[in-house]
């Protein structure tokens, strides 16, 4: 039961930066979102992700940052082309 809400809390997490992803690569821009906002939540994904990697290795969260991080390069792929 446990695991399950480990999984179902990875998903909501892990596809909250989905619809920014989709209407970045939509519109071929992402210059409306900040920089250092992006750059905050990326470098909280990845030492993050190093973190559990070392330590607990739960696939849930490894799930989450491992999508959250994919996300996030599509929106600063497009968030740099836009300038």
């Amino acid at each position: 039961m446990i695991e399950m809400l480990g999984w179902i809390g990875a998903l909501m997490l892990g596809i909250c930066a989905l619809p920014q992803a989709i209407s970045s690569y939509r519109k071929k821009d992402s210059s409306g979102i900040s920089l250092s906002f992006l750059m905050l939540w990326l470098g909280g994904e990845v030492f993050t992700l190093v973190y559990i990697l070392a330590t607990t290795m739960q696939l849930p969260l490894v799930f989450n940052y491992l999508f959250n991080i994919l996300c996030l390069s599509v929106i600063l792929f497009y968030w740099r082309k836009g300038k």
